[in-house]
């Protein structure tokens, strides 16, 4: 091996591996030519400081090419590839931590803690949803592959495959396929196929819903020796050269008008057409293009807006696409979901609908979803919205289940709506939206003053592409 950087990458495949043995998976022939290392050499890494993120990053025998920090975190022995770990809403100490009839009280800040592992264009955000880890989010021995999301979610020892993500779950030596969202309490050894959808609350309800394989494979497909291919992977590399200057330009003016309660970060992508409302939230690696976003909608990391509008309160969350849209007001838009209408064939999202993580529609013709819808899976055309979707009315009212084309569902239907309503009001906020000029401030109003710090590799020898050991504190 010609240097540190590539027997790290090789041991980090290797230990992946060894915890996955019990599943019989190889990670190396799907991961070892997936991003040559001579790009870690290319790119910086960025950290963001403000008065509300007191700054704490230890980075230690680690490659960061393009990645960026905020919060507190350690990187060791690590492989980061143009990935986000955004520790804004970590638990501090005295903060106090619901686990059923628990009242757990944490005892120090904590801190997102990545070690032996290699997280690809990898977006790590919230904090720590185990109740045995309440001071540290950690992810160890995991490889994660292109836009995939880690979300509230420690994992020790997985795959994760493009496009997929684990939100508030514990996961131990798993491997979730492509386009998979899992987001079902504690996992362990399982192996997850491609296109997934599982929320699980144990107890209360359980839905889940599968792909037809040979639907997903035109959206994304993986396979070892290979790389990502698919609709998904073609969509953003269409798109990759208009964040090239924003990366490249160190003195950036925002192209359009900002109130003084929203943030446009400024590794964002915006043309002058697109119009920016009262606390609105755009995050870094956004693309926002002839659109408009009403008071306190907002775009998420990874999350593309193009010839649509947003009425108000809309969530498009982490990798969320909108493409040739109209969204009534409280509309949330999952992680990963695509939705793609047609400049002649236009998508239509009512008041209040949830569109359920990882949806895909794919319209030809014009489709309406009425207010107050629950959507889920592969909708190309009214048909598909009947199979897949109910009003949310209907489905609070189900009591012991319910079975529909390719979903499944368990348990009490008011229960899951209760979980998402609750969860749409903490990210909006969260994020600012529910700002009054005073009160209830959020991320769009926190992270307006943010200044941004570079740090760069060793640019060759034995160490090429590797960072020093870098501690950063207050």
């Amino acid at each position: 091996m010609n240097n540190k950087l590539e027997k790290l990458y090789a041991r980090i495949i290797q230990r992946a591996t060894i915890n996955l043995r019990e599943l019989e998976f190889d990670v190396k022939p799907y991961v070892w030519n997936l991003v040559p290392l001579s790009q870690m050499e290319k790119f910086y890494a960025f950290y963001g400081i403000t008065a509300d993120h007191p700054i704490n990053f230890h980075f230690k025998h680690s490659g960061l090419a393009g990645s960026y920090f905020l919060g507190q975190c350690q990187v060791i022995n690590s492989l980061l590839y143009k990935s986000d770990v955004r520790g804004d809403e970590l638990k501090e100490k005295g903060d106090v931590l619901q686990f059923k009839n628990f009242e757990i009280e944490v005892s120090k800040d904590e801190e997102i803690y990545i070690a032996d592992s290699a997280l690809i264009k990898t977006m790590v955000h919230n904090y720590s949803h185990d109740p045995e880890s309440l001071e540290q989010f950690f992810i160890k021995n995991t490889v994660s592959t292109y836009y995939a999301n880690i979300h509230g979610a420690p994992c020790d020892g997985c795959f994760l495959e493009p496009f997929s993500t684990i939100d508030l779950t514990t996961v131990h030596d798993c491997v979730i396929g492509a386009f998979s969202y899992i987001q079902a309490g504690e996992i362990n050894q399982l192996n997850i196929k491609p296109g997934t959808i599982w929320v699980r609350s144990q107890g209360d309800f359980d839905f889940s819903y599968h792909y037809p394989q040979d639907q997903l494979r035109k959206y994304v497909y993986f396979a070892a020796g290979s790389k990502p291919q698919g609709i998904f992977i073609d969509f953003m590399k269409e798109r990759k050269d208009e964040f090239q200057r924003v990366f490249d330009t160190i003195n950036l003016e925002f192209p359009v008008p900002v109130p003084d309660s929203s943030s446009l970060d400024r590794y964002a992508v915006i043309d002058l057409k697109t119009h920016i409302g009262e606390n609105v939230l755009v995050a870094q690696r956004a693309f926002l293009k002839n659109s408009r976003l009403g008071k306190g909608a907002n775009a998420q990391e990874n999350c593309f807006v193009i010839n649509s509008c947003l009425a108000g309160n809309n969530i498009t969350a982490h990798g969320a696409k909108i493409i040739e849209a109209d969204l009534g007001p409280d509309v949330f838009v999952g992680f990963n979901s695509f939705l793609q209408g047609k400049p002649e064939s236009r998508l239509t999202i009512g008041k209040g609908c949830i569109i359920m993580p990882h949806t895909i529609i794919d319209i030809h013709a014009p489709l309406a979803i009425p207010d107050g819808y629950l959507v889920w899976g592969l909708i190309t055309g009214q048909k598909d919205l009947e199979a897949n979707s109910m009003s949310i009315n209907d489905f609070e009212a189900i009591e012991n289940g319910l079975e529909k084309g390719n979903m499944t569902f368990k348990g009490c239907g008011r229960t899951l709506v209760k979980a998402f309503r609750e969860r749409i009001h903490h990210i909006l906020e969260a994020n600012g939206a529910l700002f009054d000029g005073v009160n209830n401030k959020g991320h769009a109003q926190k992270n307006q003053d943010i200044s941004f710090n570079t740090i760069q590799p060793y640019p060759k020898g034995e160490l090429k592409g590797l960072y020093p050991t870098i501690t950063i504190q207050p």
